[in-house]
């Protein structure tokens, strides 16, 4: 019997991530986020989560996609790295899935260095890539964050 994990499955354009669902703590829609003064240009600012405030990743600035402007039907994903929570605005969450580890590489197997990607599940379609949350900021974008968070 092969071991298995559990990843989120979301899109962002017409390509595919995953996250590992031990590293997600909620989908919530998408919300109004409040500018933050000083930070990181990955960061798109603020928004209040359960009393709460988390700093709101870019992802598409972060994987070089087309910018878009925030649509009400994109959702927020409330993730932890090993820091800080934060939130990933994804277009879709299609849902959780178990990909058994055979269908797993990572990412140094395939290009060493490849940043926020962690590795890819290969599906009998498609090529998943697997979001590595803790790379998500650089060490000089955490610590901008920090400064315009305490700024506040």
């Amino acid at each position: 019997m092969a071991l298995s994990s559990q990843y989120v499955v979301f899109t962002l354009g017409a390509q595919q991530y995953t996250l590992p669902l031990t590293r997600v703590e909620r989908v919530v829609p998408a919300a109004y986020i409040t500018p933050l003064p000083q930070a990181p240009a990955i960061i798109m600012g603020v928004i209040n989560v359960q009393g709460h405030i988390i700093p709101v990743v870019n992802l598409r600035k972060r994987f070089r996609l087309t910018e878009r402007e925030l649509e009400l039907t994109d959702q927020f994903i409330v993730g932890k790295t090993l820091r800080r929570r934060v939130v990933l605005v994804v277009d879709t969450v299609l849902g959780v899935v178990d990909f058994p580890s055979y269908e797993i590489t990572p990412g140094p197997h395939i290009v060493p260095g490849l940043g926020p990607i962690a590795g890819v599940i290969k599906t009998t379609d498609d090529v998943l890539l697997i979001h590595d949350l803790d790379s998500c900021l650089s060490l000089e974008e955490e610590h901008a964050l920090d400064g315009a968070l305490h700024a506040t």
